[in-house]
């Protein structure tokens, strides 16, 4: 079921420039793209993950070590993302790549995952620190009410939301601003925290490399609490055919951005433990507002802002990038055509955008939040370990074909091997979620089977279906795309 969009020139678009037509344009320059990585990927989770590292790391020196090797996992997953980048032009991200190198279930499967538990809670949990953050400064000492967070959280959303569907260029320049805001709050924790090392202040680093409190089975759940902290990097790839000269752009992008941001956070976890004892660290709920109490106390009430402003931007980046798998997935013939459209005059995939609303403001309401995200980081790291084991068996199959970044093949298979050895342990250390998180995969199959593989919709839902989508067209103000972008 290939819905391909004809090119320029065809159906009735040849009288149309390139600047009328119904498309997503290309306006995502070098700056942009490296704001929209780093915005994305630091969130909520260096302000809180410290806390999931080190109780699972066991000691100082090992959680330091443990959030290095993420970064470093991290950067090796983001080069082999920029090869897959630039070698299928399309976005769509993960669920491109397993469809040009696994087939249609395999990609199936991810969008069904994407969209059924994995993006909702993921945003869901960002807007709840968002508004957590926001909430209660206004509270303390007190406990702030759960039903005005979440009443906080849902404005966020649909802030993010109004400014995704309004307009590209909007959404850009608002990650660019919240990206510098959040590289100013990390630098403002590294600052006192490296100074106080240098005055000698070394005393949670004693003995910091004690291992008789790390076991096995809790080595996945360390790592999963890091790589929490560093996902996002993969968020580019969602928007290839909006990127200005990606085969330039999407690499350069990529490695600054993850560099950078391993960097950062090794920086900060450094002027955390410099600053607080472990057991300060594991008794807090909000590792950097305990921080800035001790170190920051003038400036402690602006903590809690600027980490509800970090929050807003990894959730401006995850509207901004996750429908246009939905959008992808719609045009491949794998979602209703509905979520192919754009919006005549604004040139936003507005239907993929508006899907995801209801379902985080439902998760948001029921408090399913944190149990969902506990195994959503597991089929998260299957489908990236898969699309990057399909790299490397693509690059067997066709050895000729143009690759414009080729990462080291030592590169791409340790990170594959990595990711599956960290897939596989998690069977061990979490068997209840990950078991759950098949499960929940899984039921995307017969969905696959009916809709897709062989439509067998009886006629009438066919026909009441086709209805709707013509209805929804009209009142959204939406055109399938006239201009191929890939």
């Amino acid at each position: 079921m290939d819905r391909t969009q004809p090119k320029t020139g065809e159906d009735g678009v040849k009288d149309k420039t390139a600047g009328e037509a119904v498309h997503l344009r290309r306006e995502i320059g070098l700056l942009s793209a490296v704001s929209f990585i780093i915005g994305t990927v630091v969130g909520s989770g260096i302000f809180i993950a410290p806390k999931g590292v080190l109780m699972n790391s066991g000691s100082v020196g090992l959680s330091l070590l443990m959030w290095a090797l993420c970064g470093i996992l991290s950067l090796c997953g983001a080069l082999c993302y920029a090869e897959l980048g630039t070698t299928f032009t399309k976005s769509g991200g993960h669920y491109t790549y397993l469809l040009e190198t696994f087939g249609p279930m395999p990609a199936f499967l991810r969008l069904w995952a994407e969209f059924l538990f994995i993006r909702p809670a993921v945003a869901s949990y960002v807007s709840l620190a968002f508004g957590r953050y926001v909430v209660e400064p206004f509270f303390a000492p007190c406990p702030a009410p759960m039903v005005l967070i979440k009443l906080v959280s849902i404005l966020g959303v649909t802030f993010v939301v109004a400014i995704n569907c309004w307009s590209v260029t909007m959404a850009s320049r608002t990650q660019v601003t919240l990206t510098f805001i959040k590289m100013f709050a990390l630098v403002l924790i590294i600052i006192p925290g490296v100074i106080a090392l240098a005055k000698g202040k070394t005393d949670n680093f004693q003995n910091g490399f004690e291992v008789d409190a790390l076991t096995l089975d809790k080595l996945p759940l360390a790592f999963y609490n890091g790589l929490y902290a560093y996902g996002g990097w993969f968020y580019l790839n969602f928007i290839t055919e909006e990127v200005i000269n990606p085969n330039r752009n999407i690499p350069l992008a990529i490695s600054s951005s993850m560099v950078t941001v391993t960097v950062l956070y090794v920086l900060v976890n450094l002027a955390y433990y410099t600053m607080m004892t472990p057991a300060e660290i594991l008794f807090s709920d909000a590792v950097a507002v305990t921080f800035a109490q001790k170190a920051l106390q003038g400036l402690a009430p602006v903590i809690p802002f600027l980490v509800s402003l970090s929050c807003l931007g990894a959730l401006n980046g995850g509207f901004f990038s996750s429908p246009r798998m939905l959008f992808v997935g719609a045009r491949e013939g794998h979602w209703p055509p509905i979520f192919s459209m754009i919006h005549i005059r604004r040139q936003t995939p507005l239907p993929a955008v508006l899907l995801l609303y209801p379902l985080v403001v439902f998760m948001l309401i029921t408090g399913e939040t944190y149990q969902l995200l506990n195994f959503a980081s597991f089929a998260r790291w299957f489908f990236i370990a898969l699309a990057t084991l399909g790299m490397i068996i693509h690059r067997y199959r066709y050895p000729l074909l143009p690759r414009p970044f080729k990462v080291p093949l030592v590169i791409a298979v340790t990170f594959t091997v990595v990711c599956f050895f960290i897939v596989g342990l998690s069977l061990y250390s979490d068997p209840w979620n990950t078991g759950r998180s098949f499960a929940l995969t899984l039921t995307g199959v017969p969905v696959y089977f009916v809709t897709v593989y062989r439509f067998r919709l009886p006629h009438r839902w066919a026909r009441f279906l086709n209805y709707c989508s013509k209805q929804l067209q009209i009142l959204l103000e939406v055109a399938l795309q006239e201009v191929q972008t890939y």
